[in-house]
C-alpha cells in the first residue's frame, strides 16, 4: 500500500486563510478517512482540527444509524475533543488534539486516531447491518 503525506497548515482565526505549513506527515493506512485538517493557534501552541469521515458513501438510513452506534470515547485516549458534524454528506466527526513539533509523535498520534476510527467504523457497520427497517420506518 502506498503511503500518503498530509500537510497540516495553520489557519488564521480571523480571516480563515491558511497561513503557513506546520508539518508534513506520512500516513500508511486509512488516509481516506481524513476529510480535512488544519491547526489553530492557542495561547500555548497549536490545536489540530481533523475531520474524520467514513470510508465509503453511506445510504440515507445509515447516516443516523452510524452516529447512533459510533462510540466517540474510543478516540479519547488520543484526542482532546470529538464532535459530530451533521452538515456533511457522510457522517463526519471533528476531532481536536494538541500539535507536537516532533514529526514522529504526530505521525504516531494520527495513525492511532485513524486506526481506532477505522476499527470503530467496522464495529458500527456490523452493528447496523440488519437495522435498515428500524431507520426507514
Amino acid at each position: 500500500m502506498e503511503e500518503t503525506v498530509i500537510v497540516i497548515m495553520l489557519k488564521d482565526s480571523v480571516t480563515g486563510f491558511l497561513e503557513k505549513e506546520l508539518g508534513c506527515y506520512k500516513i500508511e493506512n486509512d488516509d481516506t478517512l481524513i476529510y480535512n485538517t488544519f491547526a489553530v493557534e492557542n495561547g500555548d501552541g497549536y490545536i489540530v482540527n481533523m475531520k474524520l469521515t467514513c470510508d465509503r458513501e453511506v445510504e440515507d438510513w445509515e447516516f443516523d444509524a452510524i452516529f447512533d452506534y459510533y462510540d466517540p470515547e474510543t478516540l479519547m485516549p488520543f484526542v482532546t475533543s470529538i464532535e459530530e458534524e451533521e452538515d456533511c454528506y457522510n457522517p463526519t466527526w471533528n476531532v481536536t488534539f494538541d500539535f507536537d513539533d516532533n514529526t514522529e509523535v504526530m505521525e504516531e498520534r494520527i495513525s492511532n486516531i485513524l486506526k481506532l476510527h477505522a476499527g470503530e467504523l467496522e464495529t458500527v457497520y456490523e452493528a447496523i447491518a440488519d437495522k435498515k427497517d428500524e431507520y426507514t420506518k
